[in-house]
């Protein structure tokens, strides 16, 4: 599909997108190049590049990492009963305009460059949608300030929730323990030593540290986790490989061996403060291994490094129980049909109460000690 682009927005040319784009690792050349250089992105992926720029004199003064899609998936942000109400109206909802990280459900700069700029280019993003006559553009997972912006703008704006682990000083592991209920404590004592009695050593690879064979063994393990869940993968083995040159610094691995075999790894991606948990995989089933390789040694890496955050990737209740603590998240949606606006508007109004009590009850249950219990 050819789209017609708002007076003042313009396609940009994969190579002319600028190394990091001042947004992060996720929404810079080096991710976003690779995702498209071995087709996880473009051709029949129903992902369709469409990196947007507001130029001014001929020079990209802010820009939106934008795609045109056929489908929901990949986004983690759930619009699949809109799309079936479009469709008993007997109205297309895709192709739509989405700006976002693909498969990164990752809050962070989403529109790019200074705020008279970017918000001139939420206009722009608008204009494109309606131009073309596509139902919807849609802002997924930016910044708490471009969220605002969005807002002003008249967009509709949707909450999420993660859970993430926020670093409060721990010197190591056991004073972060320390610092949970006597019950959870336990609980991740247990599971940790499940692992360590299956015979299972981990060792942790970055900067650099990871080999091409290191890379090979993740992507088999990570393949095949996927297709015991009966689905197909949506990153090949040449994408880690390139993000593995490109990213080293940014690239942290843990692999589990037990009797001298490599058996699971977990990926995360580190940037600034923040550790991001991001894939994992495993060839052979082993007892609490999972968060072995996606929390418990994320969490002793961050504490470690002094990186403030950790990011364990979208969903999942039970990272609750291991110190995760819940997080908002937001994306923004504009609807071009008013008819449909005006009912997902009421919708979401609906939807936002949920997630303010569900992120209550979260917090009523945290696994960090009370004021009561250390008294």
């Amino acid at each position: 599909m050819r789209l017609q682009l708002y007076d003042g927005v313009s396609a940009v040319p994969q190579p002319a997108w600028p190394a990091g784009a001042g947004g992060g690792v996720f929404v810079g050349r080096e991710w976003l190049a690779a995702l498209e250089e071995t087709s996880c992105v473009g051709g029949a992926t129903g992902w369709q590049p469409l990196p947007l720029a507001l130029e001014r004199d001929g020079r990209a003064e802010a820009l939106a990492p934008a795609y045109l899609k056929q489908h929901n998936r990949g986004e983690y942000v759930f619009d699949w009963a809109w799309a079936e109400a479009y469709a008993r109206a007997g109205l297309d909802y895709y192709p739509k305009l989405v700006v976002s990280s693909p498969f990164s459900p990752v809050t962070g700069s989403r529109l790019l460059g200074r705020g008279d700029d970017s918000r001139r280019l939420i206009a722009g993003l608008q204009q494109v949608a309606d131009d073309n006559r596509l139902s919807s553009a849609h802002v997924l997972f930016p910044t708490q300030e471009e969220a605002e912006w969005l807002a002003a703008a008249g967009w509709l704006l949707r909450d999420g929730v993660q859970f993430h682990w926020n670093n409060q000083g721990y010197a190591d592991f056991e004073a972060f323990l320390a610092s949970l209920s006597r019950d959870k404590r336990k609980k991740i004592r247990q599971e940790r030593r499940k692992v360590a009695d299956a015979g299972v050593q981990v060792r942790a690879l970055d900067a650099g540290q990871i080999s091409d064979e290191d890379w090979r063994l993740f992507y088999r393990c990570y393949r095949q986790t996927y297709l015991e869940h009966r689905s197909a993968p949506y990153l090949n083995l040449d994408f880690f490989r390139r993000i593995g040159e490109r990213l080293a610094s940014h690239c942290v691995m843990f692999i589990a061996r037990r009797d001298g075999v490599d058996i699971a790894a977990s990926l995360c991606i580190r940037d600034g403060a923040v550790l991001y948990g991001r894939y994992w995989g495993a060839l052979e089933e082993v007892s609490c291994l999972h968060f072995e390789l996606c929390y418990y040694q994320g969490l002793e890496y961050a504490i470690a490094k002094g990186l403030q955050c950790f990011e364990g990737g979208a969903q999942g209740e039970h990272k609750l129980a291991r110190g995760f603590e819940p997080a908002r998240t937001v994306s923004a949606h504009y609807i071009a049909d008013p008819r449909f606006r005006e009912a997902i508007a009421g919708w979401l109004a609906r939807e936002r109460a949920g997630v303010t009590d569900y992120v209550d009850q979260l917090f009523a249950h945290s696994a960090y000690k009370t004021l009561a219990q250390e008294e």
